[in-house]
């Protein structure tokens, strides 16, 4: 305990600070690059079919389909990942500090 009752508080090493600035960062740039790969993945597909059903004389068109690559099957996954790792160290953040004030 410190004067008047308080606990003594130890400041913040320069490793905390850096790791405290280091994750989000991280974060970001894997949400950012996520979200690359699943822009630059979806601008590169193209496909068109058309089939036709001879029994009732009518012809089928792919036109308005919408197909998920493979690009952004793999950048949308990332980018979640990296929100992820944003959300818990929001959370973490948060609960040290409300566990100080107490």
């Amino acid at each position: 305990m410190g004067e008047n009752n308080t606990p003594d508080q130890h400041p913040p090493s320069n490793r905390a600070r850096l790791r405290a600035a280091v994750v989000p960062v991280l974060a970001l740039a894997v949400v950012l690059a996520g979200c690359l790969v699943a822009w630059n993945g979806q601008m590169k597909s193209s496909f068109g079919w058309f089939a036709y059903a001879p029994l009732s004389n009518d012809f089928i068109s792919g036109s308005g389909m919408a197909f998920v690559t493979q690009g952004t099957q793999i950048g949308l996954p990332i980018a979640v990942a990296g929100l992820l790792v944003l959300a818990f160290w929001a959370g973490f953040r948060l609960g040290r500090r409300s566990r100080r004030r107490l």
